[in-house]
Parts: C-alpha cells; structure tokens; sequence
C-alpha cells in the first residue's frame, strides 16, 4: 500500500487584473546549430517596451524542428546534457522514413513533439513570473544554423503612463 505523505502549502493573496491589452511581436534568432539559445532578455525587453503591469506573456514558434522550454540558466552543463538526453531519445540514424532535409531532420520533429512550440509565463508587476534559475530558450533540433521565429504575445494590463 502506497504511503500517503501531506505537504504543507500556501496560497498567496489573489491580485486581479483586467485584460485590457494585447500586444504583439515577432522575434528573429539566428541560431548557430543544434543546442540552447536564451532568449529571456529579449521577452523582457518585449514587456518592457509595451510598458505592461500584469498578464501572461505567450510565446509561440513557428518551425517543427525546434523547440521553446523553460530550463536552468545558471550552469551550461544542464544544457549539453539535454542534448545529449534528446540525441538519445531521437537518433540521426533511427530507421527513420523521412529524410528528405537530412538524417539530422526527422529527430528535430521528433524532440520538437516532445518539447513543444509554445509557451506561457506569468507576468507580475511588469516581470517574468519565472524561478530564481529559470530561463526561455530556444532548442534547436538541427545541426546546421537556422533562422527561427518567434511570436511574442502579452494579454494583461499596463503601468499607467
């Protein structure tokens, strides 16, 4: 029988806002090949520049062979272990049907499902409601450099003027 554990929470005090303003981007990065690219000071520069209060920050990419995730900025080894970990999940050499692009191609689809294209982050006070060792980022999925795209999309409230 599984031991029942109780844990011991807190919520916070509730802040309502209303969502009176949507405001919308398109963010271009160059990757250089397959790994991590952050790309949180350019969504903080996005929220600053609209000059927003509170909301959520919606990040979309528009490619299905890279990734957005929400991962520790603080020691790059985290990074090319997860690279690692995905090559291992998807490998070049997997049997794979499709390789029209590469043999690199089909696993960048592979690790793009698996991770995701879109994201969602809180957004409080005019901040990225992110974790003390959290970041954005880009995983790019192929070997060679890219050019990815990304929506930037804030739905909240801003400072007053």
């Amino acid at each position: 029988m599984a031991e029942s554990h109780t844990a011991v929470s807190h919520l916070s005090s509730v802040r309502v806002a209303h969502a009176e303003t949507i405001a919308s981007a398109v963010l271009t990065l160059q990757t250089a090949g397959e790994g991590f690219f952050d790309i949180t000071r350019e969504a903080s520069r996005f929220l600053d520049g609209v000059k927003v209060a509170d909301g959520i920050l919606l990040l979309f990419l528009r490619h299905t062979s890279a990734s957005l995730v929400i991962q520790e900025n603080a020691d790059p080894d985290v990074q090319t272990d997860l690279v690692t970990a995905l090559r291992h999940v998807a490998p070049d050499n997997g049997g794979w049907v499709h390789d029209t692009e590469g043999p690199d191609d089909m696993p960048a689809h592979i690790k793009a499902m698996l991770n995701g294209v879109c994201l969602h982050v809180p957004v409080s006070n005019g901040r990225l409601g992110l974790g003390t060792w959290q970041g954005i980022y880009v995983a790019e999925h192929r070997r060679a450099p890219h050019r990815r795209e990304i929506v930037l999309q804030f739905l909240g409230s801003c400072r007053d003027s």
